[in-house]
């Protein structure tokens, strides 16, 4: 490229430039003015680089694409560059280290004009300049947020909490809140509830206390069409309607090796039972029921238990109530009948005879709750491995909302209505 000539600026240093997050008033330059009175006018550096968009109102830049700018010459370099859309939100972006290429760490905006400010030096130290616009179009692949509300519609227990399954991770607190206040829980009665963030794709919800027996629960997301974030919206989601039954409470006593059952607030039957052993004793605190399954077979190296060592087993169970991922169940164990109401000698499980096992089998439902108490062990995970939320009190399951501390109380919507233990 040819110019008229020119005094030779003094030197510049630029090293501050290499990782470049702009954060510049419109007009300034990372590395500040060169000071001398001498140094020329910046020349016209459109030659010099390489842009990866369009730069006519014809066509429209992705969105989706990072922002790139590259340095043609091998004798010339960039310098610095400033991109700021039509409301003064600069884009943050990096230089590198030779300064053959800068490019955007941080997404564009949909629909939204961009002006980008280019400093360059060629091989004599002289400083080129190139002023670039573009508008951006919508997104090719726009990005949706769904929700999956669970369990599946049907019948369950006070205990069983509602879950919230997103399609996207939500990370910033002000989108989880939008999501959070989109996710709808109406019951009858209504009770004091809320949603609490398991992760960045899962939340769960409970009331205050154990669902009202024979309550209706239905979920509803109203995300559809919500703009969540620069290229993030909200899709349509499935809603969810289900029913509660009877308050079915089993309260396991492992220092009086008894389970008693009440139905809606009334003892049923008080069963003699058997708990984990030294070494190997049952969680404490409050369970829900995730299943049943009539035969399991169960073997002690699914739990680490080395073959031929004095602690392996490997059995066929019946009548088997699933209360932790991890394997521990509510089971017929009639090798421990001589134990059960005096010793705990099982390996995490809650263990009773074959007879008694079929009756707890038949008169328990998913989400009923399993309560330990008075065992020496740890107590029952929070999430990841069934359903302990409700060993949360209520003060921290509220601070785990993206909305308040304080929870909300739901309204009927009147306008529409696997490892194993022994």
């Amino acid at each position: 490229m040819s110019h008229a000539p020119r005094p030779r600026p003094h030197p510049r240093t630029v090293v501050g430039c290499t990782l470049l997050v702009i954060a510049l008033a419109e007009g300034a330059v990372a590395c500040g003015q060169d000071d001398n009175p001498l140094a020329a006018r910046p020349y016209d550096a459109t030659d010099q680089i390489a842009f990866n968009g369009p730069t006519g109102e014809a066509e429209k830049a992705d969105p989706d694409k990072p922002l790139e700018i590259t340095a043609r010459a091998a004798d010339g370099r960039i310098t610095d560059v400033t991109a700021l859309d039509a409301t003064g939100r600069y884009i943050a972006g990096e230089l590198s280290a030779d300064g053959a290429r800068w490019r955007s760490t941080e997404p564009l905006a949909a629909d939204a004009r961009y002006t980008v400010r280019v400093s360059t030096e060629d091989e004599d130290g002289a400083p080129g300049r190139r002023v670039l616009s573009f508008v951006t179009g919508k997104p090719a692949d726009k990005k949706r947020l769904t929700v999956a509300f669970g369990p599946q519609a049907g019948t369950y227990g006070v205990g069983q909490p509602l879950t919230a399954e997103l399609s996207q991770p939500v990370k910033d607190p002000a989108q989880r809140a939008l999501v959070e206040r989109a996710l709808k829980v109406e019951s009858q009665p209504a009770v004091q509830g809320g949603w609490h963030w398991v992760d960045d794709k899962q939340l769960h919800y409970r009331p205050q206390e154990y669902w009202p027996a024979h309550a209706t629960i239905r979920v509803h997301s109203n995300l559809d069409g919500i703009k969540i974030g620069d290229r993030l919206w909200g899709g349509a989601g499935k809603d969810l309607s289900l029913t509660i039954g009877d308050r079915v409470i089993a309260l396991t006593d492992a220092a009086s090796h008894t389970l008693t059952l009440t139905k809606n607030g009334e003892e049923v039957k008080r069963l003699p039972v058997t708990t984990g052993k030294p070494g190997f004793e049952t969680r404490n605190g409050v369970k829900v029921v995730l299943g049943k399954e009539y035969f399991v077979r169960m073997r002690g190296t699914s739990i680490g238990i080395p073959e031929g060592s004095s602690d392996s087993y490997d059995l066929p169970v019946y009548y088997a109530t699933r209360v932790t991922w991890s394997g521990e169940y509510v089971h017929a164990a009639p090798w421990s009948v001589g134990s059960q109401g005096y010793a705990n000698v099982s390996h995490g499980c809650t263990g009773m005879s074959t007879a008694n096992a079929a009756w707890f089998f038949d008169h328990v439902r998913q989400g009923d709750v399993v309560q330990v108490v008075n065992s020496n062990g740890r107590t029952m995970e929070t999430f990841g491995n069934g359903f302990g939320d409700w060993n949360v009190d209520w003060k921290k399951w509220t601070e785990g909302s993206a909305l308040t501390a304080d929870a909300h109380k739901t309204q009927p919507d009147t306008t529409r209505l696997r490892p194993t233990a022994v």
